[in-house]
């Protein structure tokens, strides 16, 4: 483990202090009852994992919390993701225009293409008040993507409106469930246990694709893959 992935650690346990002290100071999801028909937009962009990739998460950690506690909401094959990099968090109405829309799919077009692909090691899930992610170190390409489009989509005028735990490290995530009720002991002992047993392969990101969607992936508008 290189010195990039140790400090993204350090921002990782900061986190998790703060979760269990319940004392959050970065943007979350609000919890709402039914996730597939909330109104609530964001414009981000993402990663969509591949197939097999997908499938391991499935079978290693949703199945076994699913058997547990059946009402959450868990994403589909076709929901889960890894955030690269928000533009505007989920709002109704929407934090953004058409103009903004546009404006970051430009930005995204010259930019995402100066950068190569990375690899992001996952090795542990985090449990937020009102969700659960998949947690992982990377590559400190993904840093200097983030920062590059940051700085592009200030000078465009649609600056994040995210707040961040820390501004200089990033990690990667993708989040595999969301809570309207809070998680049992049981549920909560699960997925400790899960968490200690994750030894997935280093999986390389290779694409970005823009879009605009609510929190559970759903009435999703693809604007550059």
């Amino acid at each position: 483990m290189n010195n990039h992935q140790l400090q993204q650690q350090k921002v990782i346990n900061k986190i998790e202090e703060q979760v269990k002290a319940n004392s959050l100071n970065f943007s979350t999801v609000s919890a709402v009852e039914d996730y597939e028909s909330d109104p609530r937009i964001c414009l981000t962009s993402v990663h969509l994992p591949n197939e097999e990739f997908k499938l391991q998460i499935q079978e290693l950690l949703t199945e076994s919390l699913r058997k547990i506690a059946p009402d959450f909401y868990y994403y589909t094959d076709d929901s889960l993701h890894m955030t690269i990099k928000n533009i505007r968090v989920v709002n109704n109405p929407p934090h953004f225009t058409e103009k903004d829309v546009n404006q970051a799919g430009k930005v995204f077009l010259q930019i995402i293409p100066r950068h190569k692909k990375f690899n992001v090691y996952f090795y542990k899930l985090l449990l937020f008040p009102n969700n659960l992610a998949l947690i992982g170190t990377t590559d400190s390409e993904l840093n200097s993507m983030i920062l590059d489009l940051d700085n592009a989509l200030n000078k465009a005028g649609i600056p994040d409106d995210k707040i961040y735990a820390n501004s200089k490290y990033f990690f990667s995530n993708i989040t595999l469930a969301r809570f309207n009720t809070p998680p049992s002991n049981e549920f909560k002992q699960k997925v400790q246990e899960l968490s200690n047993s994750i030894k997935f392969k280093p999986y390389t990101v290779n694409s970005v694709t823009l879009l605009s969607c609510n929190a559970v992936f759903k009435n999703r508008k693809i604007i550059e893959n």
